[in-house]
């Protein structure tokens, strides 16, 4: 019981064919080349020289010719065991560090008016040029790419079916509806005012004119039916302004008998 119990709570090793294998095989080889750690990659020698210059703080401009050779010909040797044709390329690189170490330890000549120029001149000037081109490229690579941090979406829109669904209009809708244009059409409801033609004051001077010569005139004289309504009312006016200033007035008879219009004595 107490080997099944601790059977049950090792990790499984590997999983065949649903099988849980809790210990590995004694007859499985595992060569020694087949599984490689890499801490640091590296692009180049320039990248190289430019991490062991940034791990050490160092300024570019004024590079420790021996410690960083130091430093990049362990690296080397680090790396020559494990790729050849990788560490070739470095090579280069750590022989043209040895020949300006070897030129800043030549002796300079206290009396030379052409004083030769910085060893590392050359160096720095690349590193320099390097570094410009490795920022532009992580910049670049930070921005959004496409099937990286964005994916199109395409869609197949021939199996894709619309249905317009049409609402129902019933009556009562439409009969609100048509009240509402009704009550806007009101507030667009334009008025056109024209002077009348007939005046009042007009027609005070032709009934004026017409009792002058005579005794009396007959009231339905007066009016010209052609005119109107709006003829009728305006004369009756103007007989009622006439009577008030006391230049005309009315006399009848007898109850229910013609009324005549004549001039007012003086």
């Amino acid at each position: 019981m107490t080997e099944i119990s601790l059977a049950e709570n090792l990790t499984p090793f590997a999983t065949v064919k649903g099988q849980a294998i809790l210990e590995p095989p004694k007859d499985l080889y595992i060569p020694p080349e087949a599984m490689q750690v890499f801490l640091e990659t590296f692009e180049g020698p320039l990248d190289l020289l430019l991490y062991l210059i940034r791990k050490e703080n160092i300024d570019i401009l004024d590079i420790p010719i021996a410690a960083i050779t130091q430093q990049y010909i362990e690296y080397i040797d680090m790396m020559r065991g494990v790729s050849l044709e990788l560490a070739a390329e470095y090579l280069v690189m750590a022989a043209i560090l040895a020949e300006i170490k070897s030129r800043m330890l030549l002796p300079k000549p206290v009396d030379s008016i052409n004083e030769e120029d910085d060893p590392r001149a050359e160096l720095v000037r690349r590193l320099q040029e390097y570094e410009r081109y490795k920022q532009a490229a992580l910049d670049m690579n930070q921005l959004p790419r496409v099937d990286r941090d964005t994916f199109i979406v395409q869609v197949n829109r021939s199996t894709i079916t619309l249905q317009k669904h049409f609402p129902q209009v019933s009556l009562a809708d439409l009969t609100k509806a048509l009240s509402e244009v009704m009550q806007r059409a009101a507030l667009h409801t334009s008025h056109q005012i024209q002077m009348d033609t007939l005046s009042v004051r007009e027609k005070m001077s032709l009934i004026l004119s017409s009792i002058q010569g005579q005794e009396h005139l007959d009231f339905a004289k007066l009016f010209v039916l052609q005119e109107g309504r709006m003829g009728v009312v305006v004369t009756f006016l103007a007989l009622l302004e006439l009577i008030k200033q006391s230049l005309v007035e009315l006399i009848q008879a007898t109850p229910y008998a013609p009324i005549y219009l004549k001039m007012k004595a003086a």
